[in-house]
C-alpha cells in the first residue's frame, strides 16, 4: 500500500527511525562492553589482592591488608571461616546474589587448601547507573539530533521540488509566453523532472491552443451563415401565401438558429476561458428565461402527451448571463423530454436557483456523476444526442460558479437542481 504522507514527513521519520536504530545498536554494545571489561578488571583485581594476601600477608603471619568492602575468608583458618552464602561458590570469579546485595566472589585453591576473596558490588553498581545514565541520555539527544538533521536536510532538499510544484501549479504556466522551467534547476532528478513538466506543459498549451483556435474559429464562421438563415426565415415568416402548417415550420427553424447562435457563443466564451467574456451574452432574469424556454418547450412536451407545469415558489430579481442560463434549461428540459414517456415535466423556480423535475426512467445514484461527464447516457438512451448536454451544463456552471446536482425523485424520475448562488 502506498504511503500517503508528505515525502518531507517520510524524510524525517527515515532519518529518526535510521538514528534509533545506531544509537541503539551502539548503547547495547556500550553495556555489553562494560559488562565484559567490568568482569574482566575485577577479576585480574581480585585475584591480584588474593596473591598478596596468601604469599605476604599470610606468610608473614599478618592479617589480610584489604579495605572495607572486602573481606577474605579461608576454610582452614579458624579466624577465617566461609559464611554459607559463599560456600557453594566456584574456582575462579562469580557473583552471588542474596536479596537486595550483591558480591563479586573470587575463588582458589592452592596447596590443596581454599582461599576466597569477596567483594560488595554497590561501588560499582553505582558507576554502573551514572554509565547507564549517560549512555541513556546519549540515546535521546541522539534521536533528536536525528529528528533536526532530519528537518533541515529533509526543507533543503525538498526546497527545490515544492518551488517546481508551486511553479507548475500557477495558472500562468499555459500561457504561451511562459518561460520553460527547467533551466532554472541544475542538471540533476529536479532538473529532469523540471524537463519533462516543460515537454508536457508545452503539449498541453499546444492542444490548448488548437482548441481555442478551432472553437473561435468554428464560433466566428458559423455567424455569417447562421445570420443568412436567421435573417432568412424572417423575411419567410412574413410573405402572405403561407398556410399555418409551414409558417409553424420557418418559425421552429428561426427558434433553432437562435439556439444555435447560442450555442456558438456559449462555446466561444467557454473557449476563451475569461469569466469576464460572459458578460457578452446579454442580461436577464430567472424568471424571463424560464418563461421564454416554456414558451418553446411546453408544445413539444405536451406533442409527446406529457404534461408540464411551470412553478414559482420563490423570487429572484438578480440578472444572469442570458446564454448561459437559457443554454443549462434547454439542455436540462431537452433531457427531460427525451428521458419521460408518461408523466409531468416541471420547471420550478426558486430563489437562486431552479430544477427540472420530471418522471421519467431515472437514474440509478451510482450514476449520478457520470452522467455529467461527456459522452455519457441513460441506461435507455435516446438517438437524439450524443450525451453531451448534461457535459455542457457542468461546464457552464463551474464557469460561472453555479452549482447542478441530480437526485431521485419517488416514485419514479429525476430532479436536476441549478444553484445560481453559493
Amino acid at each position: 500500500m502506498v504511503s500517503k504522507q508528505p515525502l518531507l514527513q517520510r524524510i524525517v521519520i527515515a532519518f529518526v527511525l535510521m538514528g534509533l536504530a545506531v544509537s541503539g545498536l551502539f548503547s547495547l554494545s556500550i553495556v555489553a562492553v562494560v559488562h565484559f571489561v567490568e568482569e574482566h578488571l575485577v577479576s585480574q583485581e581480585l585475584e591480584r589482592e588474593l596473591s598478596i594476601v596468601i604469599h605476604d600477608d599470610l606468610a608473614r603471619g599478618q592479617a589480610p591488608r584489604l579495605d572495607s568492602s572486602t573481606r577474605f575468608f579461608a576454610p582452614h583458618l579458624p579466624d577465617y571461616p566461609v559464611p554459607q552464602r559463599f560456600a557453594e561458590a566456584g574456582e575462579g570469579f562469580s557473583e552471588v546474589v542474596e536479596g537486595e546485595q550483591a558480591f563479586y566472589v573470587f575463588k582458589r585453591r592452592e596447596n590443596g587448601q581454599v582461599f576466597m576473596l569477596v567483594e560488595e558490588q554497590h561501588e560499582f553498581e553505582a558507576r554502573e547507573q551514572v554509565l547507564f545514565n549517560v549512555v541513556l541520555a546519549g540515546f535521546l539527544l541522539s534521536v533528536l539530533a536525528a529528528w533536526g538533521m532530519g528537518w533541515l536536510l529533509a526543507r533543503r532538499v525538498m526546497a527545490p521540488v515544492i518551488r517546481l510544484a508551486n511553479q507548475v501549479r500557477h495558472r500562468d504556466q499555459l500561457h504561451q509566453l511562459a518561460p520553460a522551467l527547467a533551466p532554472d534547476y541544475p542538471d540533476d532528478e529536479v532538473g529532469h523532472l523540471a524537463a519533462a513538466f516543460d515537454s508536457t506543459l508545452g503539449q498541453l498549451r499546444h492542444s490548448l491552443e488548437r482548441e481555442q483556435l478551432f472553437t473561435s474559429d468554428v464560433s466566428h464562421e458559423l455567424r455569417t451563415p447562421l445570420m443568412v438563415i436567421a435573417s432568412s426565415c424572417e423575411l419567410l415568416a412574413e410573405a402572405p401565401n403561407l398556410d399555418a402548417r409551414q409558417r409553424e415550420q420557418v418559425l421552429r427553424i428561426g427558434r433553432a438558429t437562435e439556439e444555435m447562435r447560442d450555442l456558438v457563443q456559449t462555446f466561444l466564451i467557454l473557449a476563451r476561458a475569461k469569466q469576464e467574456a460572459s458578460s457578452q451574452g446579454g442580461s436577464a432574469t430567472l424568471a424571463m428565461v424560464a418563461d421564454e424556454q416554456s414558451r418553446r418547450w411546453a408544445p413539444l412536451i405536451r406533442e409527446k402527451g406529457l404534461h408540464f407545469e411551470l412553478i414559482e415558489q420563490g423570487a429572484d430579481s438578480a440578472l444572469y448571463d442570458l446564454s448561459f442560463l437559457r443554454t443549462v434549461m434547454s439542455n436540462l428540459l431537452r433531457n427531460a423530454l427525451h428521458y419521460t414517456e408518461q408523466g409531468t415535466v416541471r420547471l420550478i423556480l426558486e430563489s437562486g436557483g431552479f430544477r427540472v423535475e420530471d418522471s421519467g426512467v431515472g437514474i440509478p445514484p451510482e450514476q449520478h456523476e457520470q452522467m455529467f461527464r461527456p459522452f455519457v447516457r441513460g441506461a435507455q438512451s435516446r438517438g437524439e444526442g450524443l450525451g453531451l448536454g448534461l457535459s455542457l451544463v457542468k461546464r457552464i456552471c463551474a464557469h460561472q460558479g453555479w452549482q447542478v446536482r441530480v437526485r431521485d425523485l419517488p416514485p419514479q424520475g429525476s430532479a436536476f437542481e441549478v444553484s445560481l448562488h453559493l
